[in-house]
Formats: structure tokens, sequence, C-alpha cells
């Protein structure tokens, strides 16, 4: 195998990918059952044999297997013979299993104010006026320095801002009720599917997916997804947090020798179906800008139409199966698909797509030079693990033997928005109740001389009350609540039956 490059099957010519331009994004498409997994599983293999980590996330469970070594098959044996690969072994690659739930892997957590606004708008479907709202609430917990780490913290934020519309209204805009109490229906909805275990501390070490075993291999990152597709929202908004987050984190590197980390983006439709322009730009400004800090991103979908034009116009290496033309939509697709490619004079793409059999594809890579190779027809190599899913006890062992055992299970709760909030709350409490003590007890007052100096002060101290601080209004709407139904929760919260800490 070529040092500088990853071998993917052959053609007319032997393919490769060269790690130099593998930060220049790739795509892997087909249809159902013509391969995609294994040319996802060998480029993660390929990317761990050269030092590069790997992240991917397992919709389906058989990705597990890479932890394990492949067994012997004629047919694997064959295919190798057949197309020259003289270096293939059956071995295990080093996995880190993952997942949001904790049940096959380590889980991984993020905080709300990580997630922040916009990626939250989509993730609980908010409308225009909603986002705003949201948006009001992060910006008057930064501004008065509460941490939101978890749902509670958010749910309390909600219930503030929701006592304190009019008072808030004046700085940060108008803020309507009834939009406060749809978000927190659909914070509720969010809690009970999950979302719970995915928002809180430990956060996720971003070091944590870009590391090497002892023998120089990249570990592959595989989180488990079977559970999580079945809240699609929640898989891909996770997904792009991720991907934002090492935009976000990792220093500028230009085009170095190799990656730093490849992130597979498997079911890339659910990322783009429905999301509005301002996400659709995030994304496209993360795809064009986070090649020059070493991520490459790799999107696998059924179709290259699932991927919007902006976003597939800087995917350099593709890696195209099967595709059916039962239908005029199915022929417009296949169209589109060999139209991207960079055209070879020996056959038509075209038709090609929809004669390719099971492990076979239409292969382009961009050369060191960064220019497209020329498309060529080609037999993907065999992978080197697993074919299909490991056992739940080999993935237990594995799970056992990683250096996040023990870093991440145990949740924690520190001081955040709704501690201090409650804090501020029973404080509240308490000087209202001294103040109705000493009212209660305090002698009948003797009309004085100059007792209407005394009255004007006490309208000036009233009025410059009325001008009291953001954090003195959040202790105080928590005394003025207790009437209303958010305000019964909160007293409940003060007797500590309600969103006790964890």
């Amino acid at each position: 195998m070529n040092e500088q490059s990853i071998f993917l099957g052959k053609g007319a010519m032997p393919q490769h990918l060269a790690l130099k331009r593998a930060n220049r994004h790739g795509l892997i498409a087909g249809a159902t059952g013509t391969g995609k997994t294994v040319s996802l599983q060998i480029l993660a293999e390929g990317f761990s044999a050269h030092g590069v980590p790997v992240f991917m996330a397992d919709v389906k469970g058989d990705l597990s297997g890479m932890s394990q070594a492949g067994s012997p098959h004629p047919k694997l044996a064959e295919r190798a013979q057949t197309i020259g690969f003289s270096e293939y072994t059956l071995r295990a690659f080093p996995a880190i299993f993952w997942d949001v739930y904790g049940g096959q892997g380590h889980p991984i957590r993020t905080t709300i104010s990580e997630m922040g606004p916009l990626l939250l708008t989509r993730l609980l479907e908010l409308n225009d006026t909603q986002e705003g709202v949201l948006n009001i609430a992060f910006r008057v917990a930064d501004d008065n320095g509460l941490l939101l780490l978890d749902l509670k913290d958010l749910r309390a934020m909600m219930i503030f801002v929701a006592e304190n519309a009019s008072d808030l209204s004046i700085e940060y805009g108008n803020v309507s009720k009834a939009s406060v109490g749809a978000i927190q229906r659909r914070l509720l909805t969010l809690e009970q599917q999950g979302g719970k275990k995915f928002f809180g501390e430990p956060a996720l070490d971003l070091p944590d997916l870009m590391r090497c075993d002892k023998h120089g291999y990249g570990h592959i990152n595989i989180l488990a997804a079977d559970k999580l597709m079945q809240q699609p929202k929640l898989y891909s908004t996770f997904l792009l947090w991720l991907l934002s987050e090492l935009f976000e984190e990792l220093p500028e590197i230009g085009d170095a020798d190799k990656p730093k980390l490849i992130f597979f983006f498997d079911e890339a439709h659910l990322l783009f179906d429905d999301a509005p322009k301002a996400l659709m730009q995030k994304v496209e400004q993360v795809v064009r800008l986070i090649r020059s800090k070493g991520v490459g991103v790799y999107f696998v979908s059924q179709n290259p139409t699932d991927i919007p034009d902006d976003v597939l116009g800087q995917l350099g290496n593709r890696i195209q199966h099967a595709l059916r033309a039962f239908t005029p939509r199915d022929r417009k697709t296949v169209r589109a698909a060999a139209s991207t490619f960079r055209q070879n004079p020996a056959f038509d793409a075209e038709q090609v797509i929809t004669e390719l059999g099971v492990g076979e594809a239409l292969v382009s890579t961009l050369d060191i030079k960064g220019v497209p190779g020329m498309v060529d027809r080609t037999l993907i190599r065999p992978p080197s693990s697993r074919l299909g899913p490991a056992a739940p006890q080999e993935r237990n062992a594995v799970i056992a033997q990683s250096f996040c055992q023990g870093k991440y299970e145990q949740l924690a709760d520190r001081v955040s928005a709704y501690e201090k909030l409650q804090q501020r709350a029973e404080q509240a409490a308490r000087e209202a109740e001294q103040a109705e003590s000493d009212r209660l007890y305090e002698p009948p007052a003797t009309p004085r001389r100059g007792s209407s100096k005394k009255r004007s002060a006490r309208s000036s101290s009233r009025r410059r009350s009325n001008r009291q601080g953001i954090v003195e209004t959040m202790a105080k709407s928590v005394v003025r609540s207790v009437g209303s139904a958010i305000g019964r929760q909160i007293a409940r919260g003060l007797l500590g039956s309600l969103l006790k800490g964890r």
C-alpha cells in the first residue's frame, strides 16, 4: 500500500485516496444493499491504519464488527486476489463505543449552552417567534452569569422569562408567554424522548475523539445510533452539533499531510430535510471551512441529490454505488450523479451506474495536486475487520478496556441556572417572611410634623426600587408567582419535592 494513500480497489487502474487530499471531504452514495457500508468500513480501516482517528454513527448496528477481526471467506479472498490486493489480512481495529443513551457505549453529552439556540430551535422545531424568545432566554442567562447545562436549567430559565415578560421586553424585546408555554411543552417532549440523558455533564471532551492506540492506529469512534435514529431530529442535530464543535474548537492547520479526524455523516439526508435557511448556511460554512482545521467530512446517503448543491460541490472524493432507474425521477437522479464525475471515454457513466454489482462502484478521488481523477469502474477491496455486528459480550469487553471507562459514566450536577434561581427564590421568600413578621409586630405610628417629607422619601424609595436590576427581579419574581401554576411548581421546588438535584 502506498504510504501516502488508502487503497480502495481496482478498475482499469488501482484506485487510491490520497491522505493529503482526504480533508477535501467526500461522498459515498448508492441504493440500499449495493455496498455503501463496506465502502465506509474500508475507508475507516484505511484512515485508522495511517493514524487518523475516525468518528461514525452506526445506524444499523453492523459497524461494531470493526472492533473484531474478520473471518476467512472464499469470496473475500477471491476478491482480494482479483484486484491484486496482496496485503489483505484479517485484523481488528481499535474502537471506542459511544451512546447518547449510555446503554451500548460511553455516555456522550453536551450542555444546553454548547448546543446553542440555533440548533435547539431545529431540535424543538420552533417557529420564528418562539426562536426569538429562546434567544432572549439565552441572552438573559449570559448577561447574569447563569449556566445552562441541562434541561432543568433551561426550563427554570423559561419560567423566569415568562414571569418577567414585561420587565424583560424593555431591554431584550417582546416576550410572548404563549411562546414560552410552547417551548416548555417541546422541552417536556424532548425529555420524554431521552433528551435528558444527552444534556448535562461531564460533557464530551473533544480530544477523546482524536486519539491513537499504542501501535499508532487511529481510534474508530462508533456511535450506537440504532435507537437514536428513532428520533431523526435528535440524531441529525447531535451530529451537526459535534461537527460545529470541531469547527469552533480546533486550530487552523491548513493542508496537512493527513487529516486530524475523519467524520462520517451517515443518513445525511436527515441533516437537510426541512432545514431552515439559517441552518443551511451554517452547514455550508462548516463544510467549507472545517477542512483547514484538518477534518474531513464524508456524507453517506442513497442519492447524491440528497445533498444540497452548495455542499455537494465541495465533496472532492466520491464513491458511487449502483442506483436504480425504474421511474423518470430515478433516471433524473442517475443523470445528475453521472454528471458530477470527470468523464471516462471508456464507458458511459450514466449507463454504468445502473449496471454496477454489489461491492462495485464508480470511484473518483482528488490527486495529489487536488485535481479530480477520471471516474473508474472499480471493484472495492474486502474489509479486514468483521462484516456484521460484534456480539454484546465482545462490545462490553471493548468498553471495559477503553481509556474512557469511568470518565463519563457518572452524571455530575454542579451549581447552574436552576440552583442559583432556586437559591435566590429561597432568599426572597425569607426576606418576604421577615418583612411580614416585622409589619405585624410594628407598633402603630404616631403622626408627627414633617411626615409629608417622609412620605416623599418613601415615594422616592419606591421609584428607586422600580429600577431594580435583573438579578433582583429574578428573586422577587418567584414570590410573585406563588399564585400561578408556574409559581406552584417553584414553590414545590423550594420544598425539595420537585426537580431535586441529581
